[in-house]
């Protein structure tokens, strides 16, 4: 291992592991050792650290030049206490320090360090003190978390990404103190954590922004932007709240701006009040960014969002409302879950995302009265956990980390969507006030510090006779999901004596998931519902009807969690009934697991996509209706074959323009039409497509607005490819707003017709440069698959799959699961499938098992499709 080091302009080799004599420690001559420093943070090194290093203060003076390509250029002053009885190396991280770093000073003294992977080594007997030090290093700022664009910057430094841009100690529990200071063009403004406390013009046309150093915060929260934003500011109960952005159509701002104030207000008002702990960050910023890569993320004092989760359209669909103020609920939640309290380790990321999901569940509640929030967790959660938990590459909630440069694959629906489920659950079992009070307590203990999972359970643990370590060893400690089944015991003379709820493990390992059933059977004269606790493989209930029941749900309550196997008569029945089912949430919970029967190939396609159409004629409850779209959308481009798609989809484009134009709310009409405009595929209806895009047809009762005809357009150019350039020049031509502008001219290589543009622009994104904006990259390759193009893009897959290692390397948290789901998302032949399977098949057993996984996750739906396909075929 070669490392370079400087002192006085000298370049110095150096090896790793160096013994050095003679250290002086508190008047002790100590043998000094060096640490073992390789790629990423490893558990090792983060535990050294944690053990050594202390009472941390950054101080960064950073000048961000005009031109694009220019580097930003840093100084860093950290401040820390170290204390090594063993006189061992200190170790910062930062991304290529051997050509980035320009000098080192410890103590003001200018040393020799070392470079090793992504870390700056200075060795201990380099003038470090015990106690209290100070290290001063002048750098370039690596750009690859710092998200540049022509006219803005922001950075992005979760989970172990801030070394990628800055040096420090890049670990959760190292909480530090930052101070900052941006020397940015003259134009331009700046929002970061801490309260703006200066602003001075300077030389060189540029304006000095200084921030006042914040609370103690983990690495991965430090945050800034810079740019050409305009900033909007709101008082709401004695607090400020300012956000900024680059929205330019005025009308579009005003219509979000107060909801968006409101949203933010009531979710901090409503978390003071069960916390019992005031808003722990002084200022409330929020920043709007148009290719942002997640939906927020929860800087303390500067959250940042991706603009168009936040400022919908006059179109918006109910959906789209309720998610805006979830994810508001969600990223303000963690200022007290994760940000005030932290985990030590990212093995407990889980823990600050299931609070924010579960916090934002309870938020979001009055906001909207008319909503069934009971059902809305269903349909949250329920569907998006199990599409990882069927598959052979589920994982646990709590997973084992060994380095942080893998921590971005613990991220997926089970952290967001399985262990919020878990958590209600959890809730239910302790109590409502005890467990509201163990949350109290907690955050109490450990504010402004860090804490693990096992610290969380042990105060819970004693506001229950239950044992919650037992209870969390399946729950959280482990994968997949039980098979639940309930079975009639049925007489000769066909009357019931008595029934059986069993649970089984699906990978025959014997675990047992213990949680608390709703039991529904169905009679002709209405309904009997039975709490059956499941704490072991079997239960058997006594006392029943002597008549049988046309259907059995194991899982009426909407929070059990498994997959549910019906029995064949409640199959049917459902197929022929559910419509008609009264309570908005059976339906709901109905709708879930007859699709899980479904993909266990239980009910006929052709049937279940009959169901479908029946139950969107006359459903009355939006949030089923979207779900049932979804599942339409799924249904028709995965599950149906060429010819069947083509033989329903006139008198489909029928029902659902019926609804566009029939339905009593703005937003059901909006996501009637969206879900239309989806799956056209006749040529009247390509017409009618074309009308509408072209302003020579309204759509009844919705408002288009740029964002729609710039989705109309995409959608046109796939379906009549003679014109697309035509029509891709005209909707270039029609974009104001220039943000949305480079979008779309990003995206428009992939709705070319030519097939040769196609894989230009696929053979473009094997540079990470142009891998930059993830959200343009995951639209386009959306389009590059769409199913009536995927025979062509099949070639695509492969070498998909073989960057998957460099884009989980280069790319943020989300976007290997993105890059696969776009990937895949649009097949459903054997030969994709068998793609898939060469691929999985040819990985040596040193190939990141996450990963591996990741692909068999996002692999599974077009594994049924494709067998789906295969049973239907000549």
């Amino acid at each position: 291992m070669v490392a370079r080091g400087r002192r006085s302009g000298t370049v110095c080799t150096w090896v790793l592991r160096v013994m050095v004599a003679g250290l002086t420690l508190n008047g002790e001559t100590v043998v000094a050792q060096s640490v073992d420093v390789g790629e990423g943070v490893s558990w090792a090194l983060a535990e050294h650290r944690a053990e050594t290093v202390s009472d941390i203060r950054y101080a960064y003076r950073l000048s961000v030049p005009d031109a694009l390509n220019d580097p930003l250029r840093g100084r860093l002053h950290a401040r820390f206490v170290w204390s090594d009885p063993r006189g061992r190396d200190v170790v910062l991280d930062f991304k290529d320090p051997g050509a980035r770093v320009h000098a080192v000073r410890v103590n003001e003294q200018p040393v020799q360090w070392l470079a090793s992977h992504d870390h700056v080594v200075v060795p201990a007997h380099a003038m470090m003190q015990a106690e209290q030090n100070s290290v001063e290093i002048e750098f370039i700022a690596g750009d690859e978390a710092l998200n540049r664009n022509e006219d803005f910057l922001y950075t992005l430094f979760v989970p172990d990404r801030a070394h990628f841009s800055l040096p420090l100690f890049d670990q959760p529990n190292l909480k530090a103190r930052f101070a900052l200071t941006l020397d940015i063009p003259q134009d331009w403004v700046a929002v970061a954590n801490g309260a703006l406390v200066g602003e001075s013009r300077s030389a060189g046309a540029k304006t000095t922004y200084r921030f006042a150093e914040t609370e103690v915060i983990p690495t991965y929260l430090f945050a800034f932007a810079v740019g050409a934003f305009q900033i909007e500011e709101a008082e709401r109960a004695g607090r400020t709240l300012r956000m900024f952005h680059r929205e330019t159509d005025v009308a579009k701002l005003h219509r979000n701006s107060e909801a968006i104030f409101d949203l933010h207000a009531v979710a901090l008002d409503w978390l003071e009040e069960y916390t019992q702990i005031p808003y722990p960050f002084g200022k409330f910023d929020f920043v709007l960014i148009p290719p942002f890569q997640y939906g927020g993320m929860e800087h303390p004092g500067s959250i940042f969002y991706r603009e168009s989760s936040l400022l919908l359209d006059e179109s918006a669909t109910q959906a789209q409302y309720l998610g805006r103020a979830s994810l508001i609920a969600h990223e303000t939640a963690h200022m007290w879950f994760g940000d005030l309290v932290t985990m030590d380790w990212f093995d407990d990321v889980w823990m600050k995302e299931v609070f924010a999901n579960f916090m934002a569940a309870k938020i979001v509640h009055p906001s909207f009265p008319e909503v069934n929030h009971e059902l809305r967790f269903l349909l949250a959660h329920h569907d998006a956990a199990y599409t990882v938990d069927r598959t052979p590459g589920a994982n646990p909630i709590r997973q084992g980390l060994e380095n942080l440069n893998d921590a971005g694959a613990l991220y997926g629906p089970i952290i967001y969507q399985k262990a919020p489920v878990v958590m209600r659950q959890l809730e239910e079992l302790v109590g409502e006030g005890a467990f509201r009070d163990g949350l109290r307590e907690y955050l109490d203990a450990y504010r402004y510090g860090n804490a693990t999972w096992p610290d969380l359970i042990d105060i819970l643990d004693r506001q229950t006779p239950e044992n919650l370590e037992t209870w969390s060893a399946v729950w959280v400690g482990e994968p997949g999901r039980p098979t639940i089944e309930a079975r009639l015991k049925v007489d000769a003379n066909g009357q019931v004596t008595g029934a059986t709820v069993s649970q089984e493990d699906p990978l025959n390992l014997g675990r047992v998931w213990p949680q608390e059933l709703e039991l529904l059977l169905r009679y002709d004269d209405g309904d009997r519902r039975l709490p059956v606790s499941l704490a072991s493989s079997r239960v058997s209930l006594e006392g029943l009807e002597a008549s049988v029941p046309v259907v059995v749900l194991p899982n009426a309550g909407g929070l059990e969690y498994g997959r549910f196997r019906l029995d064949v008569r409640t199959r049917e029945t459902l197929l022929a009934t559910l419509p008609e089912m009264a309570d908005p949430l059976t339906r709901g919970i109905a709708w879930i697991t007859l699709w899980d029967a479904v993909l266990h190939r239980e009910v006929a396609v052709t049937d279940w996509f009959e169901l479908l159409l029946r139950g969107l004629a006359s459903e009355v409850v939006e949030q089923n209706t979207q779900r049932l779209l979804a599942y339409l959308e799924t249904t028709f481009w995965r599950f149906l074959s060429a010819d069947e798609r083509l033989g329903v989809a006139a008198d489909l484009e029928r029902v659902l323009w019926g609804k566009v134009t029939e339905h009593s709310a703005p937003t059901g009409r909006s996501a009637f039409f969206r879900a239309w405009r989806q799956v056209v595929l006749t040529e009247s209806g390509i017409g009618r497509l074309r009308r509408i895009w072209a302003e020579e047809e309204d759509v009844p009762g919705v408002i288009l607005s740029e964002q729609d005809f710039t989705a109309l357009a995409a959608t046109l150019a796939i379906l009549d490819g003679a014109n697309a350039s035509t029509i891709l020049a005209r909707q270039a031509e029609r974009i104001a707003n220039q943000d949305r502008l480079a979008r779309f001219n990003f995206i428009r290589p992939a709705l070319s017709a030519d097939p040769a543009a196609r894989e230009g622009f696929f053979d473009a994104l094997r540079e990470p440069a142009a891998r930059e904006r993830e959200p343009w990259v995951l639209s386009a390759l959306r389009f590059l698959h769409h199913p009536s193009r995927s025979e062509h893009a099949r070639q695509f897959i492969a070498p998909s799959l073989e960057l998957l290692v460099e884009i989980q390397r280069t790319g943020d948290i989300f976007f290997p699961a993105g890059w696969l789901d776009a990937t895949l998302g649009g097949h459903s032949s054997p030969e994709a499938a068998d793609a898939v399977r060469r691929f999985l098949g040819s990985l040596e057993s040193s190939y990141p098992q996450r990963l591996r996984a990741k692909v068999e996750q996002s692999a599974d739906m077009l594994f049924r499709a494709a067998r789906v396909a295969e049973s239907s075929g000549p």
